[in-house]
Order: C-alpha cells, then sequence, then structure tokens
C-alpha cells in the first residue's frame, strides 16, 4: 500500500518551495495572491489575479503577469485538494480564451483602429477546445476569417490582413521576457499547415473539411470550439462541418486512422512506453491518449447517431457512453479514475519548472520530488499508484484492434478450395465463383484498391461467419446481389471486420429474411443500428421515439426532416427484424412496429402540420385528428404493414384560416391531409417509409380525405355500412390534442355501444367473410391470415362478438379475446390459438413475404420464433390453432349463412 504523507505532510508554502522552483518563484513575485493561497483562500486570490497587471502595462506584459498569478492560483488549490482536476483545467482553459480575446483585440487595435473586430475567428482544438488545459500547454487554435466583413486596408487583400493579425495576435502570446510567456501557439493543426496561410477563409476551410480531410481531422474536432473574436463566423464553420465530424453513416477509415496514430504513437515513443522512470504519460502505452482515443472512437461510431454522446471533455464523454450503454459502466469507471490521476501528475510533472513534459523523470532523485510534490513519500510510492492504472489502459485499448487469428485466403484457386472445405462449406463451388467476382473487379463496389484490400481483410472472418450459416448459399448470393447495389464497399467491409459478431448476424440475416436483406440492399448503413448495446431491447414510449426522429441539427430544414425520420424509422424497423432473427419474440416486435409507426406519424404530421402553417395560418378553433384502424389501431404490425388512417378535423367546416394564403376550413384540411399522406409515403433519397391506406375513410375512395368530427359523427349514425362499424372496433386516435382525441373517442364509443339489430349485422358479417374468402383466396396453407381458421377468422369472430355482447370494445385483439374468455363467451383455447397465428404471421413476413413455405434451413428458426420444438411440432400446432377457430366460427356463422 503506497506511504501517502498526511499528518508529515509540510504546510503548502513549504511543499510549494521544496519542490516546485516556478511555484516557487511566482510566490516571490506575486506577494499578495502568495498570502492568500498559503491562508487557503483560493476564491479570493483568484479574484486579486486580475489586479496583478500594472495600469500602463502592455498587453502582452498584463497577460505575462496576470498568467504566472493564475498559475500559482491553480497550482496551490489543486495541491491543497481545494479544487479538483475539473475546476483546474477548466479554469486554466478560460483565461487561455481571454488571452486570445485580449492578444487578437490588441492586433485589431494596432492595425485598424477605426474598426470594429469582426470577421476573425479563433477556433480552440485539442484540451484547449474541450477545457481541459494543463499546466503548461500548447494551445492549437485554427484561425479562420470572413473576407466579407474582415477589416482591411484600402489596398489590403483580406488574406493578407487576416494572416498579419493572426501573426501579431500569436507574437503577443508565446514572447518571452522576464516575465515568462503567455502560451505556447501551435498553428499546424490547420488543413496543409506547410502549404497554407496561418488564417483561413472560412468557406475554402468548410469545403476542405467537407471533401478532403483526413480522418484523425475528424477526431479533432470533436473537441473543437469557437473559443475567441467573432465567434458567430467560428460557429458557422462548425455548424457547416458537422457532418463532417459527427457522420451518421460510419466511416472506419477514419476510425482506423486513429488506431492507426496510437500504433505510430507507440513506435515513434518506444522509449516512453515501457512502465518506469521515463515512462511518457501522456503518449505511453496505457496513457492518456489511450483513455483519450479509446472514448473519441466509440463517440465517432455512435455519436453520429446519438447527439448525447459528442460531449468535447473527456470525463464528460466518458459518463455519455456509459450512460448509453456504449462502453459497460465499470469501465468507464476505471478509465475515469486512471484519467484523473494521469492528469494530475501530468500537472506535477510540469508544476516544477512550468515545462510541457509528460515523462516521468529517469533520475531517481527528480522522481522523488515529482513524488513528494503529489503528496507521496517518493519515487516507488508513484510509481506504485500510476502501475496498476497504466497496466489496465493498455490491456483495455488492445481491445479496439484484437489480433485476426485467421489467415488471408489464398490467390490460388485449388488452395483457396481447399481454404473452404475447411471453413465449413460443402459446395466450395459457389463461394469460389462469387470470391473470384469480387476479386476481379466485376462489381462497382469493389474497382477501387482501398475496397479490394479492405474486402481481403475481411474475407476469412466472413466466409467462416457464412459458413456456420443456415442456408449459406442463400446467403452468400443475397451478400453478392448486395454488395453488387452498393456504390462503395470500403466502410461496410471495415464494419464487418471491426465487429466480427455482426458479419455472424448478417449471415442470419441474409439466410432467413429477404426483406432485411433487400433494405440492406437499398442502405448498408442499416446493419450500423446494430452495434448499440440497446439494439436489441424494445423500442421506447411512442413519445421518446417521436422525439427521437424529429430531432435536427441546427440550421436543417422540413426536407432534411422528412430524410431523418426515413433514417431513423428504417433503422428502428430493421432492428426490430433482426431482434426475430436472433430469437426476440415476434408478439414484442409487432408491437414494437406499431409504436414505431405511430412515432412516426407524430413526428411528421406535427413538422407537416408547422410547414403547412406557415403558408396558410391556423384554422381558428380547428386541428387535425388522425384515426388509425386496422392492424396500427389494434397496435400490433408486422414489417410490411401499411398504415389505415383517416383523417379528421375539429370545429366548424366553414371557418376559414387565417394565414397568408387563407383556406376554408374543409380545403385546409384536405390538403393538410395529402401533405401528411406524402410525408409518410413519399419516396426520398432514404427510400420510402410506409404505404397509406385511407379507403376506411367516410364513403371510403368517393368522399373526402378529411372530414369534420360532427361530420364523421353524422356520417356513422346515419349512413355507415356493417363493414365500416366492424372497422372501428380496431380505430384508435394516434395523432391530436388530448381534448380532440376524447371527442374523437367519445364518438367510437356512441358509435360501437349504441343498440342495434344485431341478427341484421351478424348476417352482413357473415356474408363479408364469405365474400372476403371469394375474392382473396389464401396463397397456401401457411396463409394464416385468409386461410379457414386463420386471423381473419377470429377477428371477424371477436368483433360480431363484441357488438353481441356490447362489450370489450378495445382496439387491441388479444385484450378484447382475454376479457371474452373471461366472461364465458369464447373458449379460452382461442388466446393460445390467437397468439401462435399472430406470431408466425409477423415472423413469415420477414422470412417468406409471399406466404409460402419457408426455406428449409428457416424453418427451424420459425419454430423457435413461435415457441414450437420444431417444425413439424410448429405445423401441428398452427392446424390445431386453425381447428379451435374454424370450430368457433362456424359454430356462430352458421345459423347466420341460412338467411344470409
Amino acid at each position: 500500500m503506497n506511504e501517502r504523507i498526511a499528518d508529515r505532510r509540510p504546510d503548502l508554502e513549504v511543499r510549494i518551495r521544496a519542490h516546485s522552483p516556478f511555484l516557487a518563484r511566482q510566490l516571490d513575485r506575486f506577494p499578495e495572491v502568495a498570502g492568500l493561497v498559503t491562508a487557503g483562500d483560493f476564491e479570493t486570490a483568484l479574484s486579486v489575479v486580475d489586479t496583478v497587471a500594472g495600469s500602463g502595462d502592455s498587453v502582452a506584459r498584463s497577460l505575462r503577469r496576470r498568467r504566472g498569478a493564475l498559475a500559482l492560483v491553480t497550482a496551490a488549490a489543486d495541491l491543497s485538494g481545494a479544487w479538483d482536476l475539473d475546476r483546474v483545467t477548466r479554469t486554466l482553459s478560460d483565461f487561455a480564451d481571454r488571452a486570445l480575446d485580449e492578444a487578437l483585440a490588441a492586433a485589431f487595435r494596432e492595425r485598424y483602429p477605426d474598426s470594429e473586430p469582426r470577421g476573425f475567428a479563433v477556433l480552440a482544438l485539442g484540451k484547449h477546445g474541450s477545457r481541459e488545459l494543463n499546466y503548461s500547454s500548447d494551445i492549437d487554435p485554427i484561425l479562420l476569417y470572413d473576407p466579407l466583413t474582415l477589416p482591411h486596408g484600402e489596398r489590403e487583400d483580406p488574406a493578407d490582413a487576416a494572416v498579419r493579425l493572426g501573426r501579431r495576435m500569436s507574437e503577443l502570446l508565446t514572447a518571452r521576457d522576464g516575465d515568462g510567456y503567455v502560451f505556447r501557439v501551435d498553428l499546424r493543426l490547420r488543413p496543409s499547415p506547410e502549404a497554407t496561410p496561418i488564417a483561413l477563409p472560412v468557406e475554402a476551410a468548410i469545403g476542405y473539411y467537407e471533401s478532403t480531410a483526413l480522418g484523425w481531422e475528424q477526431a479533432a474536432f470533436i473537441r473543437a470550439r469557437a473559443a475567441a473574436g467573432d465567434r458567430t463566423v467560428g460557429d458557422y464553420f462548425l455548424r457547416a462541418i458537422r457532418p463532417f465530424v459527427w457522420r451518421r453513416s460510419l466511416d472506419f477509415g477514419a476510425i482506423d486512422a486513429i488506431v492507426d496514430i496510437s500504433r505510430r504513437i507507440r513506435d515513434h515513443y518506444a522509449q516512453g512506453q515501457a512502465f518506469g522512470p521515463g515512462y511518457d504519460l501522456k503518449r505511453g502505452r496505457g496513457g492518456i491518449r489511450e483513455v483519450e482515443f479509446f472514448a473519441q472512437v466509440h463517440q465517432l461510431i455512435h455519436g453520429g447517431r446519438d447527439p448525447s454522446l459528442r460531449p468535447g471533455g473527456m470525463r464528460e464523454a466518458l459518463r455519455a457512453l456509459a450512460a448509453a450503454d456504449v462502453i459497460e459502466a465499470d469501465v468507464a469507471a476505471r478509465l475515469d479514475e486512471a484519467y484523473v490521476l494521469f492528469r494530475t501528475v501530468e500537472h506535477r510533472l510540469q508544476m516544477v519548472e512550468d515545462r510541457q513534459t509528460h515523462e516521468l523523470p529517469k533520475s531517481s532523485d527528480a522522481l522523488d520530488n515529482v513524488a513528494r510534490l503529489h503528496g507521496l513519500a517518493g519515487g516507488e510510492a508513484l510509481l506504485d499508484e500510476l502501475r496498476p492504472h497504466v497496466d489496465w489502459v493498455g490491456r483495455n485499448y488492445d481491445r479496439l484492434t484484437p489480433v485476426q487469428d485467421n489467415d488471408a485466403l489464398s490467390q490460388n484457386e485449388d488452395r483457396l478450395k481447399a481454404q473452404l472445405a475447411d471453413i465449413g462449406f460443402t459446395d466450395v463451388e459457389t463461394p469460389l465463383a462469387r470470391i473470384g467476382r469480387w476479386r476481379g473487379g466485376g462489381v462497382r463496389a469493389l474497382r477501387s484498391a482501398p475496397a479490394r484490400e479492405a474486402l481481403e481483410g475481411l474475407l476469412p472472418g466472413l466466409m467462416l461467419a457464412l459458413a456456420k450459416a443456415p442456408d449459406p448459399v442463400r446467403a452468400l448470393n443475397r451478400l453478392d446481389d448486395m454488395i453488387a447495389r452498393l456504390p462503395s464497399a470500403i466502410n461496410f467491409f471495415k464494419l464487418l471486420a471491426a465487429r466480427p459478431g455482426l458479419a455472424e448476424l448478417l449471415a442470419e440475416i441474409l439466410s432467413h429474411a429477404p426483406t432485411l436483406a433487400d433494405a440492406l440492399g437499398r442502405r448498408a448503413e442499416l446493419l450500423e443500428g446494430l452495434i448499440d448495446a440497446s439494439t436489441f431491447d424494445p423500442p421506447p414510449s411512442v413519445d421518446v421515439l417521436a422525439g427521437q426522429f424529429a430531432a435536427l441539427e441546427a440550421g436543417e430544414d422540413y426536407q432534411a426532416l422528412l430524410d431523418r425520420v426515413r433514417q431513423r424509422v428504417g433503422d428502428r424497423r430493421f432492428a426490430l427484424g433482426a431482434q426475430i432473427i436472433r430469437g426476440g419474440d415476434p408478439l414484442e416486435a409487432g408491437r414494437g412496429y406499431s409504436r414505431v409507426a405511430e412515432a412516426a406519424i407524430e413526428a411528421l404530421a406535427r413538422a407537416t402540420v408547422a410547414e403547412f402553417e406557415v403558408v396558410h395560418g391556423k384554422v381558428p378553433g380547428g386541428e387535425m385528428v388522425i384515426l388509425a384502424l386496422g392492424r396500427l389501431g389494434g397496435g400490433v404490425l408486422t414489417h410490411a404493414s401499411d398504415l389505415d388512417l383517416v383523417y379528421l378535423f375539429t370545429g366548424d367546416f366553414l371557418a376559414e384560416s387565417n394565414g397568408p394564403r387563407p383556406l376554408g376550413a374543409t380545403q385546409y384540411f384536405n390538403r393538410l391531409g395529402q401533405r401528411i399522406t406524402n410525408a409518410l409515403s413519399v419516396h426520398t433519397a432514404s427510400g420510402p417509409l410506409y404505404e397509406v391506406d385511407t379507403r376506411l375513410r367516410p364513403s371510403g375512395a368517393q368522399g373526402l380525405l378529411a372530414v369534420s368530427l360532427d361530420s364523421f359523427a353524422r356520417y356513422q349514425r346515419e349512413e355507415a355500412w356493417t363493414w365500416e362499424h366492424l372497422a372501428l372496433t380496431r380505430a384508435r386516435p394516434v395523432f391530436g390534442s388530448l381534448a380532440a382525441r376524447m371527442a374523437l373517442d367519445a364518438i367510437l364509443i356512441e358509435t360501437l355501444e349504441r343498440p342495434r339489430d344485431f341478427d341484421r349485422l351478424a348476417r352482413h358479417a357473415v356474408k363479408m367473410r364469405a365474400d372476403i374468402a371469394r375474392h382473396k383466396p389464401p396463397a397456401g396453407e401457411l396463409d394464416v391470415k385468409l386461410v379457414p381458421g386463420g386471423l381473419v377468422d377470429l377477428e371477424f369472430l371477436i368483433h360480431v362478438s363484441q357488438f353481441r355482447h356490447r362489450m370489450a370494445f378495445d382496439p387491441d385483439l388479444s385484450k378484447a379475446l382475454a376479457q371474452f374468455v373471461s366472461a364465458g363467451h369464447l373458449p379460452q383455447g382461442l388466446i393460445a390459438a390467437h397468439d401462435l397465428i399472430t406470431r408466425f404471421l409477423i415472423v413469415s413476413r420477414l422470412v417468406s413475404p409471399g406466404s409460402t413455405e419457408p426455406a428449409e434451413a428457416t424453418r427451424p428458426l420459425v419454430a423457435r420464433a413461435c415457441g414450437a420444438a420444431d417444425w413439424p411440432s410448429l405445423l401441428e400446432s398452427i392446424a390445431q390453432a386453425r381447428q379451435s377457430v374454424e370450430a368457433s366460427w362456424r359454430a356462430f356463422a352458421a345459423p347466420y349463412e341460412e338467411t344470409a
């Protein structure tokens, strides 16, 4: 156990003078500050810092003196334990911001005394950008200017003016004299520093980062912010390049670049890699950089989809990654603990003589000195404190680059055949032909050398996963079709190489689910959504989903929203399908599909209403209400379900909207309804969303798209057909205010519960079912929706029972059925029959969309999803379920068929 000095610890001033010559000099230079810090009054000492400069001092001298006093205050507060690491680094970073602002303002005054400083922005990167500066840190700004607003001489080019301002600002901060310096300024993080001026025009910089920037530059901007100067220009630039930094589609080339930087750092600083005296706390294996890079890799992977994972500060980033289950909570906690210790010891190293050093001293005396400044007995105690953290961080970081134990697949055909057979392919000719086609450049996505290089790195693991697939040939052929549709395969291959488990899941999807395979062919990035730890959790509530779907970046508009919602809904639906393939309960997935659809309606309808109101205003006292029927009304969808919607509106249909282009209420809400339908169904660059069916509205396809609630109520009382009332048994409002939904619910309840001639309704219902059977026969024995004893028969049975007994008017079929069974009106066995048939319908829409028998390799998956031991057992259970449904329906229908 470390021997930490406690009772024998010297007081703060003695400790500083004994072990930090730099801080001792500051004690002597600033006696008024020294008295306060040695008395422990650090807040007052901080306020006094700004008074240490003389009234006649130049900006440069004022900043140098204030920097020295601030270094004393922060060091003393740190050494005494009064301030934690976050407070220390934030205080130093805030001073850097002020110093940049003051130096830039002075440069403006010198050159353009009659002009307001504007058009010149200073971006902070690195630890300055994340407000985590250390005691003796460089600052690494990028300087940008707006040629249209930057002051300049009458015959001076704006580019020359910007360079002169940037150079002068840097000189004021870096120049040394008896008072020391303010900050070392490193301007080499700008694009192509060897060839570009130190200040860049903002639009040109945006163009660079949108087109030709390197992967490491993407990571650098995780911590970027506008720190000084014209922050409007800086913020504009950062908003413009946000898609470059936080890419929705993963750029594993950028992630490779970060990992490659880490490898090169380990190689270049080889002398600082071995732990012990001379170890480099920043660049050494298991040091500060590897904590930072580990977090940043995960931020880049997930932050494009989840804005909560974008904090620049390291500790905040670790907390966010843990909260989102991207990294394990204990991993985040250990990384945080190590980071705080490493940064604290790094500060001790720099406090000794204000040197930008990160290496533990090699001499034992110097190492002892640092340890004692830190409050330990000696150098060995310091090494003992650091060692377990360094070792653990290094091993944890190694997880990012696991060693591949698969040999490359041979280019020799005979050798490749043998390798494929060893991997597990019984038919080696198909994979041989596919690999030959890929390697031969016959596929557009594989014509570039980087793409083929990425393919070669992936092939061993991918072929192994495909060989283990339930249907290797089917999976391989679908993969080939998918790759053929990709514009570029580099990211797709790098994703699979970086996440080997995804290759196995991909093989399962390609083997079993043509619907999901087709979706991947359109958007290969759908696979990225499966890397999150929460992928296989049920979707959250409709309100939470709607908020996620509707979230936009700054500056994005309605058209961007349409694409965003399509992407996010597509991600969610794909993940639900993958859940089923991986063994999730289809019924739970069906409820998830329904929540996703309802959230999409909420997000898109709300945005469409807002967009519509800009032009046409609002109808006083009126609002749009959307009624869901069918499977959406019942709250359980399949992957292929369309949306049965009815558009209604509240208020007076004779009213008129109050916008720049007013419309009468009926025309207003009919146009708005069409806009919402288009938002939900029109194809965009991100593909389709849902098919929308509005034929269940009053008067069907011949009626108005949207009618008032009053008209709807009157229609249901006076004109509606039997089938329309049957449809209302699964109706529920899915959009509108609470008051509007309650008003619509009242109409539904009044319509469904009113007294009626049940025999007449029953005869009509039986005839309707017969007409469906005649005009829409089942596709086969496994078309469990339409076959005798299938889901349609069960739905009709539940609906007529609702009207017969005037109870259980719940749009959720399973809940309504449970009430009837509990009341003794229907047999207990129908509950199991309903659940089995519904599960089979949901999973079959994924694996055999045509309601045909699934492929032999897929049958065990379907059986498992439906709770059966094997395929024959499932077929027997379905037959029994159908018999029970058909018997109950026939028992009800028989008397009415005779008089139908």
